[in-house]
């Protein structure tokens, strides 16, 4: 029966040319905004460490010294003796420290070009097999090489293409403005969305958090080499005084190292969450710190935390909804003045025997099939809108496209609105009274 109902529905289409175009246009640009939205949310908001991130954990302990009544949660990075402390500990099965990236001078002998800028992440060994990061030539540092602050470094693939043109840079000299490295990896192409390690203070940005989604760092170095080549000049999160001496930051009044930790099952995660409690009652006996507020958040808890998908995303997938919402209506309008106006066929249909059954499905049949049509051209749509959004400069356009779950969405949606705005004009056309239009041909 469908084969028929769907000849049925053809037949209909061709006969209303105009109607049949205004109701595939208005699903077809309500689908088209709604989707071009809802697939940039999609990747926003998406796990930037599949099947990891439940056991990637961001520690964080309150070392604020400063009295007050407003500690609810503790600072989002911790100062150099409680970043230390933990990481030192090695209670962790991996555990890393990041510190703030900042911009970096970088040139190789040899090369003729003038010197890159580059940012640059002081982290540890751990960072790489943590977070899954992909090699294409070489491999991270070792533990080794963070105990006697090796002058290593891991470039991205952007800069060997850039600094080498891309072939096997492992072992070469990279001089920085103090001091010279030798790199030991180089990374494949690695877009996480957001790049998550350093994801802090999102909630204080007031929606703008954009910011978040830019690309990755070119330049990776052990944050012991780093920290005795700039000789403890960084970026700080937040200070609570002045440091004694300016950019210095080691014991310094100031929070600007973060610490992921990786633990693999739930018996290692209630210790060290114990762990943690236990190191901040430890601090205050000892009078360091004031308040003994500890969290251990995993990877998506900590992205939630700091509210990474940008308000104005949010927005726009709201109002392209609620645009759909209208296309929607207009649709219900449109089908069901078609449907009554064939009021005599159906009532025709219906004196020869078919039942309400039937008619509601054959109206169903043809509005399902202008669903189709309609997600088509707003498949179209969508890629045109993805098209635009990756013309725009904005920190993520570059991460915009449309997946393959987003393509079937794209049709799914489009069909049962479809359904949706066809459920009611077909079942007021199942109703119709045959013998009252009969009368009337």
């Amino acid at each position: 029966m469908f084969g028929y109902y769907l000849d049925l529905a053809l037949r209909s289409l061709k006969r209303n040319k105009v109607l049949t175009a205004l109701m595939v246009l208005a699903i077809a640009v309500g689908i088209g905004a709604s989707m071009t939205t809802l697939t940039v949310m999609h990747i926003l908001s998406g796990d930037p460490l599949p099947g990891r991130s439940s056991h990637v954990f961001y520690a964080q302990v309150d070392n604020d010294p400063v009295p007050g009544d407003s500690h609810v949660d503790p600072p989002d990075m911790m100062d150099y003796q409680s970043a230390m402390d933990l990481w030192s500990a090695k209670r962790a099965d991996r555990q890393a420290l990041v510190v703030n990236p900042f911009p970096e001078k970088v040139s190789a002998p040899g090369v003729n070009r003038p010197p890159l800028m580059a940012q640059m992440l002081s982290t540890t060994a751990d960072f790489f097999p943590m977070f899954g990061v992909p090699f294409e030539y070489g491999s991270g540092w070792t533990p080794d090489d963070d105990t006697h602050r090796a002058r290593v470094a891991v470039i991205s693939s952007n800069l060997n293409d850039r600094l080498f043109g891309g072939i096997d840079s492992v072992g070469r000299t990279l001089l920085l403005k103090k001091g010279a490295v030798r790199i030991v990896g180089v990374l494949k192409p690695w877009r996480p969305s957001p790049p998550f390690y350093d994801v802090r203070g999102g909630r204080f940005a007031n929606g703008d958090t954009s910011s978040f989604y830019g690309k990755p760092e070119d330049l990776f170095l052990p944050f012991s080499a780093s920290l005795e080549m700039n000789d403890g000049d960084f970026q700080q999160f937040n200070c609570w005084a002045n440091p004694p001496k300016p950019g210095y930051l080691v014991n310094a009044p100031c929070n600007w190292m973060g610490l992921w930790v990786q633990l693999d099952s739930p018996a290692k995660i209630a210790a060290y969450r114990e762990f943690l409690d236990h190191y901040a009652g430890e601090q205050k006996t000892l009078g360091r710190i004031r308040y003994t507020e500890t969290r251990l958040r995993d990877l998506m808890q900590w992205l939630a935390f700091n509210r990474v998908i940008p308000r104005d995303v949010k927005l726009q997938m709201w109002l392209a909804f609620a645009f759909l919402a209208i296309c929607l209506f207009n649709t219900v309008g449109l089908l069901l003045a078609k449907f009554l106006r064939r009021g005599g066929e159906i009532g025709v249909r219906r004196a020869l025997g078919a039942s309400r059954r039937a008619v509601f499905a054959q109206c169903l049949t043809e509005a399902a099939l202008i669903g189709f049509i309609g997600g088509f051209c707003g498949w179209l749509l969508t890629l045109l809108g993805l098209w635009l959004v990756r013309r725009q400069q904005t920190p993520y356009s570059d991460l915009v496209h449309l997946d393959v779950s987003m393509f079937a969405v794209t049709f799914v949606l489009a069909i049962s609105v479809s359904l949706l705005a066809g459920a009611m004009p077909a079942l007021r056309a199942s109703r119709i009274a045959p013998a009252l239009q009969l009368k009337t041909l």
